[in-house]
């Protein structure tokens, strides 16, 4: 457990991770906190069925790979189960370019022989999350509730001298939750075919190096092929929003960065944003920043946008 466990934290420090946090609930459970600035890292490891993992997504966006060549992809309050054997050889993907959020990786055989006292209590059948979620290396991935989200949130922004006996608590309500929550496959997150998420991602790049361009839905469609309502579903999960307003985001990251750093007209950064008159311009910028371009170039040294997108 240990010598896995240090193998996945190692990859993430080494690969993708800004910060990873490894705190130790039991002597079958590892709880990592992870903070991460990257796009793409690979993580190989034996396929341990026995060890499961759960992931939560905090903020920011995280993605898999998955062995039957579909992808998934967590968005804030989303979470995950799987064991080990599903993702041996995984590529994991952050497509915003940032991600925070934890996992639990917990070994189902030990917590099975010696189950803290809270389980045992409840008389917990350990096997019920394996068969729901797990079994024949299932990757099971979940939008949040306002359940969850009080489970998950619990384990952070806790006092310091707390902080351990609430992580304990919130992982064996959680697993206590597991082990009561109705499955349904209807209910899971959508699953998309590879292909399609590597065109979404060649659409992105097409659109981010020409931000001063505008496309329609339609246009991009017709170039790559794509069903236009299933382009922008696979675009709104890869991404966590639809295509204008995640692109409006670059746009206006991309405008507040010339207003910080050069000295070029309103009109004509409105202009390499995609914006034909300075007007429209002053009125998306002041939408988004809540501040005029003008009056942002004034203030830009003291001024902290609002919003912002994350790195392309």
């Amino acid at each position: 457990m240990k010598q896995k466990l240090n193998e996945i934290e190692n990859k993430l420090l080494s690969q993708a991770a800004d910060q990873v946090e490894r705190i130790s609930l039991f002597p079958y459970m590892e709880l990592f906190y992870i903070s991460a600035t990257s796009n793409v890292i690979k993580i190989n490891h034996p396929e341990w069925k026995y060890i499961l993992e759960i992931n939560y997504c905090k903020s920011g966006r995280i993605g898999w790979e998955m062995g039957n060549d579909n992808q998934i992809y967590l968005g804030p309050g989303d979470f995950s189960l799987h064991t080990l054997d599903s993702c041996a050889d995984s590529t994991i993907q952050f497509p915003t370019g940032s991600y925070e959020g934890l996992t639990l990786c917990i070994n189902l055989k030990e917590l099975k022989k010696h189950p803290p006292e809270l389980l045992a209590d409840a008389q917990a059948n350990i096997d019920l999350i394996y068969e729901k979620f797990c079994k024949n290396g299932t990757f099971s991935s979940f939008a949040g509730t306002h359940q969850t989200d009080s489970i998950f949130t619990g384990f952070y922004e806790q006092d310091t001298n707390l902080r351990l006996s609430y992580q304990k608590l919130k992982s064996l309500e959680l697993l206590l939750y597991l082990m009561n929550m109705k499955t349904n496959k209807a209910e899971q997150l959508t699953e998309y075919r590879s292909e399609l998420v590597e065109i979404v991602h060649s659409i992105h790049m097409q659109l981010t190096k020409n931000i001063g361009k505008r496309l329609t839905i339609e246009e991009l469609s017709a170039q790559y092929a794509v069903n236009p309502t299933t382009l922008k579903k696979v675009f709104k999960s890869v991404y966590g929003k639809s295509i204008a307003a995640h692109i409006n985001e670059h746009r206006m990251e991309m405008a507040a960065r010339l207003l910080r750093e050069t000295d070029i007209g309103i009109a004509e950064i409105g202009q390499k944003v995609g914006y034909e008159s300075q007007s429209k311009f002053s009125a998306a910028f002041k939408s988004h920043f809540e501040i005029l371009p003008r009056e942002y170039r004034k203030t830009a040294k003291n001024f902290t946008p609002k919003s912002g997108c994350s790195k392309m």
